[in-house]
């Protein structure tokens, strides 16, 4: 870890400045306590990453579950929960200035993983972790193309699931 950490630190902070300029100025999450808590999470974990895709690929998910932790806290505090339809007609699915977007597509998306992981994983690299699509398809091990197919079929599995939910069920359907 000592020497892992000064050869990625600056990519990730980069990756997470990225992500959080996307966010509402007054969101109290700071891109590097988002850095810092995902190495916590990562170093508690144990979880040997096998190469370096696969390492950003676990910052990836850590990040994913920090976000929506810190969505969750916030519904708490202001609302006592609740989640409303979400479009995902632009790029940022994640938005913590409204936590619910978050809870409700980290639903979607974990209803989508037990159709098709890889999906998952794919709107999980590049949305949750802000990882580069060369990077997630290597993590994946597929191609930059496949890459791009998959998430532009999960993004439509997602907004049809995210839809149904002011139904109170998400669409059995599974993903091509």
């Amino acid at each position: 870890m000592d020497r892992l950490i000064p050869l990625v630190y600056p990519q990730l902070l980069a990756l997470a400045r990225r992500r959080m300029s996307l966010e509402s100025s007054d969101h109290t999450l700071r891109p590097t306590e988002l850095v810092h808590e995902a190495f916590l999470r990562l170093v508690r974990s144990e979880i040997p990453a096998k190469n370096r895709a696969h390492f950003y690929a676990i910052c990836a998910q850590l990040m994913r579950r920090i976000l929506v932790d810190h969505a969750r806290a916030n519904l708490r505090k202001k609302r006592g929960g609740g989640a409303v339809v979400v479009p995902l007609d632009g790029v940022d699915v994640v938005s913590s200035d409204k936590p619910e977007q978050v809870l409700a597509i980290d639903e979607a998306l974990s209803k989508l993983a037990e159709f098709d992981a890889r999906k998952a994983q794919a709107v999980e690299l590049v949305f949750f972790g802000g990882v580069e699509h060369e990077i997630a398809a290597e993590a994946l091990d597929i191609s930059p193309a496949t890459l791009r197919r998959d998430l532009k079929m999960a993004k439509a599995w997602l907004y049809q699931a995210i839809g149904h939910q002011r139904t109170g069920k998400i669409s059995e359907s599974q993903p091509n």
